[in-house]
């Protein structure tokens, strides 16, 4: 036999079938099992499963398999093994074994008997299991793809984020644990996340989860957040019989708006049904670029296809030479609604295929435009006849540049890239467009000579002045070369065709003056020898520059026609200097006919066009044009730069498009003009126009355009000194009423402005290396110094608008830190910006006059703005701080954050601005916890100082359902984790006196205690909890060494303490006790805290929170042990109050901490004896609190055999509490065998069980004589039978109450829940004569009742003399002698019952009882309703008692047999004819 060899490479396994094996040396096998193998023999490996690590054993090698996986500590017995799989891989398959667990569970939910499940609740299971069975499947197949490695990177990373956000929402939907993840959708790892990084997380993930219930589709999120969308395109296939050559026209239609909104796809066709060029076959693709927000909330938009039939004029012409070929005809259409493809409703997939319906024109005189509109509006399928186009389609995200680098492998140099018809939402600097976009709308044209209407063709080209036609400029589409002129399609015999064909003009700027499109017009006819004849019969042009030197404006134009007289038009001379447009003909002249140049005459014909320019060189508006050719008439440059102002205040759609052609202009006229007086602050309040029009929100898309340009184009050199000269008048001027209007919009302007300015002095800089440094940094302080005396201006006749001035400039002053700093020192810088805070906080002068040897800034400064305004913008100007690069200075933050954190408390403290209060704590917080601020020791002495007090107080006195209550604690415990030995023990050393570090540890304790009771934070946010925890715990390590060296005497509690001052201070004992019995709350509080019982989690859960946290409760259970040991002789101090919290903490169902905490309860023992001579107190505690806490699930059989055995031993030892020690112990083992058995029995469906328990447990209670739990657990059976209708039975109960009360004034020790009007044994024992009475009453038994009614007639008669209730008594009586007499009772039948053997549980064990059965209920069916009870019992034939053999067996045997009642006659009616109802029930008299 061969030997078992350790394995070195297959160490990790999965089971792929069950395995049962037979013996105690193999493992069983479940599908889905992890293992772990540690050796191989043979065909078999030996190992164990990850999930219980305890049982090794052997399986087959077939029945598994085996996956890579990395291997720590190899060979050694502490190996571990983890799959080398990708971490979402990972996480699906943790999550799959997580839900298929509940998925099971489901199924055996919905299998249940439909009678005992409600239906609301079974439908909701049965949803539930086939929901989670979908998403399931999808995870396998989506863990199959990725797993694969076959995904494309673009396309793996979509998946993954679509598993993540399929996991959480399968996780929410289950109510399972919320995951935190980054950006990224990588889990995040507590122990590297700060606190607030953390908390924001969990908002975050909640709030996603929340949108994805509310809005199906993950698309749709991503696309909002781009600027620039596409839509790729691939033609898979094109089935129509068009039987000639076609072009297919494939574009983006808005079917609300009737208009094409991108250029068209073209695609060549061939009449085999392929296309023309062979090497575009399966290769057809296209993208639709520079989608912007508006297109994806388009309420209709289309992907349009147009087939345009190149050939002869009619199909059914024969094919040869005598008909003309090559003619433009219209063949049909095909549309598809990609709304929701586009909008992200409907997930795009490359993989998937689009059926669009081919719909042809019906007849000649079919306009596509109008086949167009009909396919669009059309309702249910056309009659398609299977011809059409098959097309997938994908949305990307970014621009062109940005979609070509992360999806090549779908977009590469073969990709038609086809744009929108004008310009994107974005216009990056760089972009240069100069096209037109020209659609031949429609004309009327005469038949003239002809017998019918014409076959018009319009021919169109770019011609310069001279007549040469500039070549190659006009384009069809994307997917075929550029053109010199382009033919229209043909419609045959139309007095007025209408066309709507777009087509793009794309003209190199250098050829743009002094061209125009001319446009011919030539009959065409069906027969190639006439068609050879037609010559062209007239032309229309139109200019692409006007005069003023603006571009053809956008819109439609009505094109003046010209019949040509001859064959040939005449050269381009004759027709230029004719009119283009129609109404140009009509103003100018009266009558059309007087127009004419050489042979060109003005017809009667018309012809209109539409054209949308798109050129980021050439404008339309002549103002900018102005500003733009300032150069050329600089007189005007006054007028242009107001202009420009106008026009960014009116409309600034065209000032953005040339952007960088205005901002060259501005900076140009400030450089270039030396009349700096007349022009500066023109060009300044032109230029904060410019910026505050980007800054709108219709504009904000182009902020990266800005920055682009400062970055890559601006060259302004010495724009800086002019700049800050501009600024510093306005700021140093804002008392002046003149100057408000340009310094509020030069504030909200401040971070462009500054940017400009940093951005010349970097450039002057670099080329005059360095030069004029200390005279910019004198200009920066001497700014900065303005600005913050504006802060200290005031004027009752402006007091609003100063108050709106000095809000922007909060606002935006820290906007330009990042800029200034890089030419600028951050100390200095920090100075000034602290000065400028300290005008928003006058309580902080003082400080700032002990820093005035740092900064000579701060001696003049007054501060005038109150306290109470602008508290918002204040302090969301110093979180704007933290939030820059100045803050991640370590020497600039020691400037800023004491003077911040003093004025967060302030504000804390009043509760003014509580939300952004926290925000911004929460940020510096955050901040201080990233790894490029260096190191934050002094840092976080500082906010722990100032601050963390407050935010405790802040916490106690805040409602737990305030929406900032998370933040808050949050913060605190960020600022306790971020907090070191040295910061805990500086904290404590900085509290003056001892009292006041009582106060502290109070707080604290209270705080702590009551976020462990009352989490703030939702049930699944487990990762925020236990991270809570953590931090908890580490606080309470060193707040524990606080209490145990400052407040624990070893003589006596009471004495006089001395405070850091010398003053003598009283310290009560009273204090003292409070403070550590809040200690022992909070610890106990912790320990048994809902998130912290590991047990009741699934084992994957378990594993995490150990190896990650290990087991808190070990930890903290032995810190309070210590304490307790620590306590001496002052224990006893408190005993019994702690009983409960310590009984508590040991019923936690952890071994080690049960072995070592059992023992506390001895030493309360030996405590209590040695100062009272009993333990008494501790006895009686530990029963009473045994009751509460195993009755409400805590403790199990464990348990009661650790502290049988543990205090057994203990008392064995002990000289003294030997025997009465042994004696109180067999009394809690008993006391918890029945405990036990009735918490397990109440969850049993069988009441008389119940019932049995109960009488069990009221009866020990009764022998140990403690009457208070006795009584509780009376009222626990009455509760019972009255549940059962045993109202006899429930007023013999209450009687065993009542028996014990007294007819006397005498006060209740305790009063009844049931009863709490009662104060004293005659007020209680009359209340439960009367329900007993009641009781007796429904249960027929009057004899009883009559019984009762004479002792209450006997006190009201003679001891309390209230004659009306005598009355009422004694007619209750009288009606009770009636219903003897009167009323038919049934004679019930009695049954003696024997449960034998071990099987049953304790209370029934071996016992027999006397079961009076229901009405009419005889032998057999009492028997049958027991045995249903008990079906494995054996029935015992015999009415014998059974031997030893039954009663020790384990199983069980049931003894049933009929007993009668025994009647004693009654002496006084002897010789008496006494009615048979009073003989009946004699017994009961």
């Amino acid at each position: 036999m061969t030997r078992w060899v350790p394995t070195t490479t297959r160490k990790y396994a999965v089971a792929i079938y069950n395995y049962h094996g037979n013996g105690e040396t193999k493992l069983d096998l479940t599908v889905g099992d992890t293992l772990h193998i540690l050796e191989e023999n043979d065909g078999w490996f030996r190992g164990f499963k990850l999930r219980n690590k305890s049982v090794k054993g052997i399986f087959p090698t077939s029945y598994v398999h085996i996956k890579q996986a990395m291997v720590e500590n190899a060979g050694k017995y502490n190996e571990t093994v983890a799959p080398k799989e990708p971490k979402v891989v990972q996480e699906m398959t943790t999550v799959l074994r997580e839900w298929g667990v509940i998925w099971k569970q489901l199924y055996v939910d919905r299998g249940n008997d439909p009678s005992s499940v409600p239906k609301a609740g079974k439908r909701h299971s049965m949803d539930l299991f086939d929901t989670v069975r979908k998403m399931m499947y999808e995870m396998i197949d989506w863990r199959r793809q990725i797993m694969s490695g076959t995904l494309p990177v673009d396309e793996l990373k979509e998946l993954q984020q679509l598993v993540t956000s399929k996991i959480d929402f399968g996780n929410r939907l289950l109510g399972l644990d919320l995951v935190v993840r980054d950006e990224q959708g990588g889990i995040l790892d507590p122990e590297t996340t700060g606190t607030i990084s953390l908390y924001r997380a969990h908002e975050t993930a909640t709030e996603r989860i929340q949108r994805e219930k509310s809005m199906q589709g993950v698309q749709r999120s991503s696309q909002t957040q781009a600027t620039s969308h596409n839509l790729y395109v691939v033609v898979k296939n094109f089935v129509c019989r068009v039987g000639e050559d076609a072009d297919v026209f494939m574009a983006l239609y808005d079917a609300k708006e009737n208009r094409f909104i991108s250029e068209n796809y073209v695609v060549s066709w061939s009449p085999q049904g392929m296309p023309k060029d062979i090497e575009m076959l399966n290769n057809l693709r296209a993208i639709f670029t520079d989608l912007g927000q508006y297109d994806l909330r388009r309420e209709k938009i289309c992907l349009l296809c147009q087939i345009i039939r190149v050939g002869r004029m009619d199909l059914k012409e024969a094919d040869n030479k005598k008909f003309t070929n090559g003619l433009r005809r219209p063949f049909g259409v095909a549309v598809m609604d990609i709304t929701d493809v586009v909008n992200g409703k409907m997930e795009s997939d490359i993989e998937k295929q689009h059926f669009i319906p081919f719909q042809q024109v019906s007849g000649d005189n079919d306009f596509l435009e109008g086949v167009i509109k009909k396919v669009v509006s059309a309702r249910g399928e056309l009659n398609h006849k299977g011809q059409g186009l098959w097309v997938s389609m994908k949305m990307l995200d970014g621009d062109i540049k940005q979609v070509r680098k992360e999806y090549p492998h779908l977009v590469d140099g073969r990709t038609a890239v086809a744009r929108k018809m004008g310009f994107p939402e974005v216009i990056m600097p760089g972009d240069v467009r100069n096209d037109m976009y020209v659609t031949l709308v429609s004309g009327e044209f005469d038949r003239g000579t002809k017998a019918r209407n014409k076959n018009v063709e319009v021919t169109m080209c770019v011609c310069k002045d001279d007549g040469s036609v500039v070549q190659n400029v006009i384009f069809t589409g994307a997917g075929v070369p550029p053109v010199s002129e382009y033919k229209s399609v043909i419609y045959y015999q139309q007095k007025q065709p209408r066309w709507m064909e777009t087509i793009k003009v794309a003209i190199p700027i250098e050829d743009f003056y002094g061209s125009h499109l001319k446009f011919a017009f030539r009959h065409r006819s069906s027969m190639e020898e006439k068609d050879r004849k037609e010559k062209i019969f007239a032309i229309a042009y139109v200019q692409l520059m006007m005069q003023e030197g603006t571009t053809l404006r956008d819109g439609k134009h009505d094109l003046a026609v010209y019949k040509c007289e001859r064959n040939k038009p005449d050269e381009a001379k004759v027709y230029l200097s004719l009119p283009a447009l129609d109404r140009q003909g009509v103003t100018n002249n009266n009558s059309k006919s007087t127009l004419h140049a050489g042979n060109l005459t003005l017809s009667k014909d018309s012809f209109q066009i539409q054209t949308l320019g798109c050129s980021t060189k050439l404008t339309q508006n002549v103002d900018l044009l102005g500003l733009l050719k300032w150069r050329a008439n600089p007189g005007n440059l006054k007028n242009s730069l107001l202009s420009l102002m106008k026009v960014c205040e009116v409309s600034g759609e065209e000032v953005v498009k040339f952007l960088q052609d205005v901002l060259d202009a501005l900076f140009n006229i400030l450089m270039e003009n030396q009349d700096s007086d007349l022009y500066d602050n023109l060009v300044f309040d032109a230029l904060i126009g410019v910026i505050g029009l980007i800054a709108d929100r219709k504009f904000h898309q182009f902020h990266p355009v800005l920055d682009t340009y400062i970055r890559e184009h601006f060259s302004a050199t010495l724009a800086y000194n002019k700049l800050m000269v501009v600024l510093k008048y306005y700021i140093d001027n804002a008392n002046e009423r003149d100057n408000h209007e340009s310094l509020l919009k030069a504030m909200k302007s401040l971070q462009y402005i500054f940017k400009f300015i940093v951005r010349s002095r970097v450039l002057y800089s670099q080329l005059y290396e360095g030069k004029g440094k200390q005279q910019f940094e004198a200009a920066v302080r001497h700014l900065f110094q303005s600005l913050n005396g504006m802060m200290t201006y005031t004027s009752d006749s402006t007091v609003g608008v100063q108050r709106v001035i000095k809000g922007a400039a909060l606002r935006y002053v820290p906007t330009v830190i990042p800029d200034v700093i890089t030419v600028f020192d951050p100390k200095e810088l920090s100075l000034l910006l602290w000065t400028f805070c300290s005008h928003l906080f006058p309580d902080y002068n003082k400080l700032l006059r002990r820093k005035s040897n740092k900064s000579l800034l701060l001696k003049d400064f007054i501060n005038n703005i109150p306290p109470d305004r602008l508290v918002k913008q204040k302090v969301q100007c110093m979180n704007n701080i933290v939030h820059s690069d100045l803050f991640r200075l370590s020497e600039c933050r020691g400037i800023l954050l004491p003077m911040m954190m003093a004025q967060l408390k302030k504000l804390i403290e009043r509760k003014e601005e509580m939300p952004d209060c926290v925000k911004m704590l929460s940020d510096v917080l955050d901040r201080l916890n990233r790894k490029d601020v260096g190191p934050i020791h002094g840092d976080m002495e500082i906010v722990m100082k100032e601050i963390l007090r407050t935010v405790i107080q802040t916490v106690i006195f805040m409602d737990r359902d305030a929406p900032l209550i998370g933040s808050f604690v949050a913060c605190m415990t960020g600022i306790l984790r971020q907090m070191n030995e040295f910061h805990y023990q500086a904290y404590i050393d900085a509290f003056p006196s001892r009292s006041d570090l009582l106060d502290f540890l109070m707080e604290i304790f209270m705080v702590f205690r009551d976020l462990v009771s009352k989490n703030v934070y939702p049930r699944d946010w487990v990762v925020m909890t236990m991270h809570q925890n953590h931090v908890v715990l580490t606080a309470i390590k060193y707040f524990t060494q606080t209490l145990h060296k400052s407040f624990l005497d070893e003589n006596n509690f009471e004495y006089q303490c001395q405070d850091r001052e010398g003053d003598c201070q009283p310290f009560l004992d009273k204090h003292m006790i409070m403070l550590w019995n809040n200690f022992f709350h909070l610890a106990v509080s912790f320990l048994t805290q809902e998130s912290l019982q590991l047990e009741n989690f699934s084992h994957a859960k378990r594993m995490k929170i150990i190896n990650k946290y290990q087991d808190m409760r070990r930890v903290i259970g032995f810190e309070i042990l210590s304490m307790w040991f620590n306590l001496g002789q002052h224990k006893i101090k408190f005993i019994p109050e702690m009983v409960g919290p310590m009984l508590e903490m040991t019923l936690i169902p952890e071994t080690k901490l049960r072995e070592h905490t059992i023992p506390i309860f001895f030493d309360m023992m030996q405590c209590e004896f040695a100062t009272r001579g009993n333990f008494n107190q501790v006895e009686n505690e530990i029963i009473t609190q045994l009751d509460h806490l195993v009755e409400g699930g805590r403790g199990d059989d464990q348990y009661k055999e650790l502290f049988y055995r543990i205090i057994s031993d203990h008392c064995q030892k002990h000289r003294y509490l030997r025997q009465r020690g042994l004696y109180f112990v067999d009394l809690v083992n008993r006391l918890l065998e029945r405990l036990l058995d009735y918490r397990t029995i109440m969850n049993d469906e069988n009441r008389e069980n119940r019932m049995s328990c109960t009488v069990n447990l009221l009866n020990f209670y009764k022998e140990i004589n403690r009457q208070e739990m006795y009584i509780r657990y009376l009222y626990k059976l009455c509760d019972l039978h009255l549940e059962c209708d045993n109202y006899t039975e429930a007023a013999y109960t209450l009687l065993l109450h009542a028996t014990l009360l007294k007819w006397t004034d005498e006060p209740l020790i305790t009063t009844h829940d049931k009863y709490p009007e009662a104060q004293t044994h005659r007020q209680l024992k009359e209340m439960l004569y009367y329900d007993i009475i009641e009781y007796f009453d429904k249960g027929k038994m009057w004899e009883e009742g009559i019984r009762l009614c004479k002792e209450l007639a006997s006190q009201y008669e003679n001891e309390t003399f209230d004659f009306l209730n005598l009355s009422l008594i004694l007619q209750k009586q009288a009606m009770f002698y009636d219903n003897i007499m009167k009323t038919m009772r049934p004679d019930p039948e009695y049954f003696r019952v024997g449960y034998f053997g071990q099987g049953y549980p304790s209370f029934l064990r071996n016992k027999v009882f006397i079961y009076r059965g229901k009405e009419y209920e005889r032998l057999g069916d009492f028997t049958s309703r027991l045995l249903s009870q008990f079906p494995h019992a054996q029935p015992i034939n015999k009415v014998t008692a059974p031997g030893p053999e039954i009663l020790e067996s384990p199983s069980q045997h049931l003894q049933i047999f009929k007993v009668d009642p025994i009647l004693e006659e009654r002496r006084e009616f002897r010789g008496k004819p006494v009615a048979d109802q009073i003989l009946k029930h004699a017994p009961c008299w």
